[in-house]
């Protein structure tokens, strides 16, 4: 079922529930992107009442500034209090993963279990773009030099979508079907907010340099689970430093996926939140899958 949330500052973020139990709110990535999780969701649908949203400015949410990780927060929070009530659990996704974590830190007692999904980490000296930069060409092959081509210059919006397209499915472990998997993605296509991005991802490089968010990350008593494709070209041990702070933390890694884990190992990713969200018979806490 389709709603919308009103922010205090007057701002309407598209969302989407559906299912039944425990309520699971979603964070897409991006920045500046849209909600692409309801292949995720639908893998929860029969345990949880899962909670989506298009982060503003991006995709059907109104276009309304500031963009800014505070605002982020107190949307998220929103979209917590009028849909998921006093507690929910989290599932973040490459930059929603920031942002999950980010709100957790910010309102731990709001949040009963934080699923981190192929997020970058918290390493500020460890710079993990370079990697993904070199990785990302090698795993572009022979459709590098027509997606350098649409980098290069202005674009029609045709042509952002062929250049996204491009770009993400060097996202997917399988070359035979990464194409396919990222057309999916990018269907329908709904624009991405590039003043959003970038100012997004400048202020997370600034935050991860002037604040210890690993400090923050030892004070946060709530069961994490780290979710990441082997096969992701975001370098892997970006995440260790996050890993080694949080106190009740566990990581598991799907063989053979890349950076939209659920897409290639389905049933990995489905078992693997399942079972962290499923108290074991006679037990308040979470079950803990094998530690990374």
């Amino acid at each position: 079922m389709t709603v919308v949330v009103r922010t205090e500052d007057g701002c309407r973020l598209w969302a989407d529930q559906a299912g039944a139990g425990p309520p699971l709110a979603f964070c897409h990535g991006g920045p500046g992107l849209w909600d692409y999780l309801d292949p995720v969701a639908r893998l929860f649908e029969a345990d949880a009442r899962t909670i989506r949203w298009d982060q503003r400015g991006c995709g059907r949410s109104q276009r309304c500034e500031p963009y800014t990780i505070a605002r982020f927060v107190a949307d998220l929070d929103a979209v917590r209090e009028q849909l998921g009530g006093p507690r929910v659990a989290l599932l973040g996704h490459s930059w929603g993963a920031h942002l999950a974590l980010r709100y957790a830190i910010a309102h731990p007692e709001r949040v009963s279990h934080l699923i981190y999904v192929s997020g970058t980490g918290i390493d500020p000296d460890r710079g993990w773009h370079p990697h993904y930069e070199r990785n990302l060409r090698l795993r572009l092959g022979a459709h590098l030099d027509r997606w350098a081509a649409l980098g290069a210059r202005a674009r029609t919006p045709a042509e952002e979508r062929e250049w996204a397209v491009l770009q993400w499915s060097a996202d997917f472990a399988d070359p035979d079907t990464a194409l396919r998997h990222a057309e999916a993605m990018a269907t329908p296509w709904l624009g991405v907010n590039r003043d959003c991005n970038r100012a997004v991802n400048a202020e997370v490089k600034r935050e991860l340099r002037e604040s210890d968010l690993a400090a923050r990350c030892r004070t946060l008593d709530l069961p994490v689970l780290i979710v990441d494709g082997a096969e992701d070209i975001r370098p892997r041990w970006g995440v260790n430093s996050l890993h080694q702070a949080l106190p009740n933390c566990a990581r598991v890694s799907l063989a053979g996926a890349g950076h939209l884990p659920w897409v290639e190992d389905a049933e990995g990713f489905r078992r693997a939140v399942a079972t962290y969200l499923t108290p074991p018979h006679g037990s308040d806490q979470a079950r803990d899958p094998v530690r990374g």
